[in-house]
């Protein structure tokens, strides 16, 4: 399986950092599948890096294998939403950055892609442009998002995706994630809700 991750995908995250542009085309890169953080196990802070932040997103499962996939059939292509969180390696990131260097690093260490217990068929959802989502950590609210603030919709995604890479059955793509972005500490806990469905309930170490 890939994991295929589309950045700066929501205007306010975008503006927390400063940036004065909307992408015209969906920012994508890659985590490996070594990347999962195995079910049930804590997530572990890597040794390279000072601050690690969370960054909560919505999930989509690919059913079948597909390329060059038009927005208008791209909804056969996944029957499952689901729930993630792109951990990234922040003060790496941007050091790499700054460098003009590959910033993989940053995005692909172990234990940096999140998914959720479990996936909710589609089916269940009024308006798959209309979802709620968001992240605790420790209990408070961090970060809230609604699917309708995408720039790039779901099946735009997928149509995009399938001009670069054949998508497959299995993949999982992280959507992007809204504002409210921040770091963990070790003890921390991190609770994750598609919905009022809690899907992610991880510790940090």
């Amino acid at each position: 399986m890939k994991i295929i991750c589309i950045g700066m995908n929501y205007v306010e995250h975008i503006k927390e950092f400063d940036r004065d542009f909307i992408p015209t085309e969906p920012v994508v890169f890659l985590k490996p599948d070594s990347a999962v953080l195995p079910k049930k196990n804590p997530f572990v802070i890597p040794v390279f890096s000072n601050r690690v932040e969370y960054e909560i997103e919505v999930l989509v499962k690919i059913n079948k294998v597909g390329k060059h996939i038009g927005e208008r059939f791209a909804h056969k292509y996944y029957d499952e939403i689901g729930l993630g969180i792109d951990f990234t390696a922040r003060d790496v990131q941007l050091d790499l950055k700054a460098k003009g260097q590959p910033w993989e690093k940053a995005k692909g260490f172990d234990g940096s892609a999140v998914i959720g217990e479990s996936f909710i068929a589609k089916e269940q959802f009024a308006d798959l442009n209309n979802i709620n989502f968001k992240l605790e950590k420790n209990d408070e609210q961090v970060q809230v998002g609604n699917t309708s603030d995408m720039i790039f919709k779901i099946d735009e995604i997928i149509a995009y995706i399938s001009t670069i890479y054949t998508l497959k059955k299995g993949d999982i793509i992280f959507t992007g994630t809204p504002c409210g972005v921040g770091p963990v500490t070790k003890g921390d806990t991190l609770k994750g809700y598609l919905e009022n469905e809690k899907l992610i309930d991880i510790k940090v170490r």
